[in-house]
C-alpha cells in the first residue's frame, strides 16, 4: 500500500492543510476525538506532538500543552495504546512529531514497528540529525515505510538542502524563519526571498511552510509559496478555550480557511 503522505500530495498540489496539536492535551484521552474532528473539518494531514520535558525548538505555547499533557499522564505506550485503533475511523496522513529521545528509550525498530501496526505515515524529529539518520536509522525507516520528514530554515545551505531533498520521502518541512514556533507571526514576517530561493531550486519533494502560521493570511501567504503550511501553536491555543473540543475545532477552521 502506498504511504498515504505520497497519495496526499499526488492527488493534491495546493493548499494543503496540516495541523498540529500535541497529545494527551488539554485533557488525557482528548487524542482520537482531536484527530476525528480535525479530519472531519477538512484537515489534509496531521501532525501528533508526543510531549517531551525538554521541548527545545517549541515556544510557549507548545510547551506549555506537552508539560500539562506530561501531567495528564501521557507518554508513548499510553500514546500507541490510544491509537491502535484509529484506522477505523480516520483515513488522512498521521505524523508523529516529537524529539529524538523518547523514541530513543523506547527503542527506535520497536517504534516503526508500533507505527507501521497502527497506520502511522511518518515522523518528524527536528533534533535527530540528518548525518545520524542516513547512517543509522534510515534503513529501519524504510524497512517498516515510514517517512521521517526533515527540516530547513532560512540559514539551512544549499549543499545540505539538497542533501536533505536526497535523504526525504513525503515532504520537506520548510521552517518560515529562524525561531521557535508561535503563533505571534504577521505576513510580511515571512522571509520572501528564502521561499522563492528554495522553490527556484526544483527540489524532488514539495514542501510545507510552518512555524508562524496563524490565521487565513498567513496561511494563504504560506500557501502561494509550497504546497502548503502547518497550523500549530495557534490550534493549540484555540483547543485551551472553554467551548468544547468539536466546537472549538469547527470555528478554528472555518476561521483559518475561509477566504
Amino acid at each position: 500500500m502506498k504511504n498515504r503522505i505520497n497519495k496526499l500530495f499526488e492527488e493534491k498540489k495546493h493548499n494543503i492543510f496540516s495541523v498540529y496539536f500535541t497529545a494527551g492535551y488539554p485533557k488525557l484521552n482528548d487524542t482520537v476525538k482531536i484527530i476525528q474532528q480535525l479530519e472531519k473539518n477538512g484537515v489534509d494531514l496531521i501532525e501528533i506532538g508526543m510531549p517531551f520535558s525538554d521541548p527545545t525548538a517549541d515556544g510557549p505555547t507548545i510547551q506549555k500543552s506537552s508539560e500539562i499533557a506530561l501531567k495528564n499522564g501521557m507518554n508513548l505506550n499510553l500514546l500507541f495504546e490510544q491509537l491502535k485503533d484509529i484506522r477505523k475511523t480516520v483515513n488522512i496522513p498521521l505524523i508523529l512529531m516529537g524529539y529524538l529521545n523518547p523514541v530513543y528509550q523506547y527503542g527506535v525498530e520497536k517504534f516503526c514497528v508500533k507505527c507501521a501496526e497502527i497506520g502511522i505515515d511518518g515522523t518528524i524529529l527536528p533534533d535527530l540529525p540528518l548525518d545520524e539518520y542516513e547512517s543509522e536509522f534510515k534503513s529501519v525507516f524504510e524497512k517498516y515505510k515510514l517517512h521521517n520528514i526533515l527540516l530547513i530554515t532560512p540559514q539551512t545551505s544549499v549543499a545540505r538542502i539538497k542533501q536533505i531533498d536526497k535523504a526525504s520521502s513525503g515532504f520537506i518541512y520548510m521552517v518560515s524563519s529562524a525561531s521557535t514556533t508561535g503563533a505571534g507571526k504577521k505576513v510580511e514576517d515571512f522571509k520572501k526571498e528564502y521561499f522563492e530561493r528554495v522553490n527556484e531550486m526544483n527540489l524532488n519533494n514539495p514542501r510545507l511552510i510552518g512555524f508562524g502560521i496563524s490565521d487565513n493570511a498567513t496561511f494563504k501567504n504560506a500557501c502561494k509559496y509550497a504546497s502548503g503550511a502547518i497550523v500549530g501553536s495557534a490550534f493549540v491555543k484555540a483547543l485551551n478555550s472553554e467551548n468544547n473540543i468539536a466546537d472549538s475545532i469547527q470555528e478554528f477552521i472555518k476561521n483559518l480557511i475561509s477566504s
